[in-house]
């Protein structure tokens, strides 16, 4: 777990999605204007931003390599952490993400960090030629590979979808700033998965969907599996955190941010976040018809939206279950200009408390 980080992180999760509107067909215009929120994020003092992995349709997010977009930033920006999440692992060779992260960390100056998950959208998996359904199967094989390319330095796989060699003359190079690699999440909703991160030293991220009480028994599960990380997977700078993504607008009211976000969280959460996503986000329990994406609903237990005391007080619920960082997170359809307003009131009036806000990381340290 990283040394002297005990309030709360609060990072911004990017999942390039056009709005058709501001951004047509092609879509060319949107990174443009997510790389204008980074900087714009990095200015205000935010910790982090997240680049999600996503393929072949211009439905949801069009970015298809973090580590190409992250090289990019590293170079417009000097402060804040770079990170990808979730990278799809099954999609890619072990040792190419292991390249590429320690490629990263060294280019910004070890801000690099990397989120994994086995991916939850078939149709990538069709167009990149993998099976969606053995995709946890390569997860599960790739993994300790990835890990190994960090510890090791040399590695070698005899496995069902992996096989290489290296011999004496060979090693895994770049090898990354932050030792022994950047820190490391993995997205879990499952009680298997996340008892798989936490027996693998990853810090534990959650989705956007469940309530604090749900990720509050995630986390309890992660906690409880943490002794039986083994050394050195215990060194992850990132072992012990929890982050949790959640759709956030901050408006002067809670009457004005409806107003302002209502059509476009709700279209969001509809079209984007139900049936086999919301499955696999692990919380179909709790949306289990599209009237559970309805704006009363939403904000009662599940988004972050109204005036910053309200906000401030949502964000508590989840600290106190066992969060140590946020990622907020909020669709393209309020244009560019009243995201970059919400953004600038969250920093003045949400993110100074945050950071003053104890996340409980330091008991945590002390028990450990």
């Amino acid at each position: 777990m990283a040394g002297g980080a005990f309030s709360m992180k609060v990072g911004i999760l990017f999942t390039s999605h056009p709005d058709p509107k501001s951004e047509p067909y092609p879509h060319r215009g949107i990174h443009e204007r997510v790389t204008r929120e980074i900087l714009e994020a990095e200015e205000l003092g935010f910790d982090a931003v997240w680049i999600a992995e996503h393929h072949f349709s211009n439905k949801y997010g069009i970015l298809p390599d973090p580590f190409s977009f992250l090289s990019y930033l590293a170079a417009k920006t000097t402060r804040i952490r770079l990170g990808a999440a979730v990278m799809v692992v099954p999609l890619h060779h072990p040792l190419r993400i292991v390249e590429n992260a320690a490629f990263v960390d060294i280019l910004s100056g070890g801000r690099f960090q990397l989120g994994m998950g086995s991916g939850y959208r078939p149709y990538e998996f069709e167009g990149l030629g993998i099976s969606y359904e053995e995709r946890r199967a390569i997860q599960a094989e790739a993994i300790p590979l990835i890990l190994d390319g960090f510890h090791k330095k040399r590695v070698n796989s005899d496995g069902k979808y992996f096989r290489f060699a290296m011999d004496e003359t060979y090693e895994v190079f770049p090898q990354p700033v932050q030792q022994p690699h950047p820190p490391f999440f993995m997205a879990a909703g499952t009680d298997g998965s996340i008892r798989t991160a936490a027996r693998n030293g990853f810090g534990l991220m959650q989705s956007l969907l469940p309530s604090a009480a749900t990720i509050g028994e995630h986390i309890a599960l992660y906690r409880e599996h943490m002794a039986e990380t083994p050394a050195p997977l215990d060194a992850n700078p990132a072992f012990g955190e929890v982050d949790v993504v959640r759709m956030t607008y901050v408006a002067a009211t809670d009457a004005r941010a409806r107003e302002e976000s209502e059509a476009g969280i709700t279209h969001h959460m509809k079209s984007f976040m139900g049936g086999e996503v919301g499955a696999y986000l692990g919380d179909v329990a709790e949306k289990t018809d599209e009237s559970q994406f309805a704006y009363e609903r939403l904000v009662k237990d599940t988004i972050l939206h109204g005036a910053p005391d309200t906000v401030l007080r949502k964000i508590e619920a989840f600290r106190d279950v066992g969060m140590t960082s946020l990622m907020v997170h909020y669709p393209p359809y309020y244009g560019p200009e009243r995201t970059l307003d919400m953004l600038r009131l969250f920093a003045a009036e949400v993110l100074p408390e945050l950071k003053r806000m104890d996340t409980g990381v330091r008991a945590l340290r002390a028990a450990e």
